[in-house]
């Protein structure tokens, strides 16, 4: 069975057995005259929802607590809450670490679950983030990454070429989007 179009004729049950590109679901957000801001798994839950009701989805009003950017940040002033990603704070901690740093997932989760931590301490675990051999999680909206990794894992021996052709395959099917031995079927 090929994967249906995404319309209101979908189900919500029917819209979340296939993956969709994000793109697509701000197309279809677009034409329904919904709001298509935001990540995948919220444009998901945006579109569930207004398949099952017809109506759209009202979000809650985020309220940030963001500190003066003028305040002058030191290795001993406290992250704080709601730490966001600025440029006074890639500037400071370029300066302190180098060139090559870079506001990495796994640390910017630390910065955000640590906020009465110092920026010395933050620097601490940078370091620690960097010297780490564990693997990075990936998040449950890069399905495709997450495929293309498992893949690897078990295919050593394979090509980029190859994951993607199992990748496009799998994803045109119903139901769920994790590499399987069985994938390779298609390779034949």
């Amino acid at each position: 069975m090929t994967r249906p179009s995404l319309t209101t004729n979908l189900t919500s049950e029917e819209f979340k057995e296939y993956y969709f590109l994000k793109e697509e679901l701000k197309d279809f957000l677009r034409s329904e005259g919904l709001k298509v801001s935001g990540g995948k798994s919220e444009l998901e839950k945006r579109i569930i929802y207004y398949l099952d009701t017809g109506e759209e989805l009202k979000e809650k009003n985020e309220i940030v607590d963001v500190k003066d950017s003028s305040e002058e940040i030191t290795l001993e002033s406290e992250i704080g809450e709601n730490f966001k990603c600025s440029e006074d704070k890639r500037k400071f901690f370029e300066k302190e670490i180098g060139k090559s740093f870079k506001f990495k997932v796994k640390f910017q989760k630390w910065l955000k679950a640590n906020p009465t931590k110092t920026y010395q301490d933050a620097i601490n675990a940078y370091y620690e983030i960097q010297n780490s051999k564990e693997k990075t999680a990936i998040g449950k909206q890069f399905e495709y990454n997450q495929y293309i990794r498992d893949f690897f894992e078990n295919n050593d021996d394979k090509s980029l070429d190859d994951a993607i052709a199992c990748w496009k395959y799998k994803k045109s099917l119903k139901g769920h989007n994790k590499y399987e031995k069985k994938d390779l079927e298609i390779l034949n």
